[in-house]
């Protein structure tokens, strides 16, 4: 199974699930972070961490710890 954080810049995919289970959960999935969205890896910090998504029209950077923790289906 692969994560948010496998996505090269340019790829899209399907998010899987959210695994996470505190207040940063309810964040992601307000910001529209929820299971069967689509989301593009849009650009990544000069040393690879924290990568930008744009997720439902919105560009949303998030480091590499929380990116482990979502798991996503093949690359679109």
């Amino acid at each position: 199974m692969s994560c948010l954080f496998d996505l090269d810049v340019g790829q899209k995919c399907q998010i899987n699930d959210i695994l996470i289970y505190d207040s940063l959960r309810r964040r992601l999935i307000d910001i529209g972070l929820t299971p069967k969205s689509v989301v593009e890896c849009v650009e990544k910090s000069p040393l690879g961490d924290p990568k930008a998504f744009l997720i439902r029209g919105a560009v949303i950077a998030l480091r590499k710890e929380i990116c482990e923790k979502i798991t996503v289906g093949a690359v679109i």
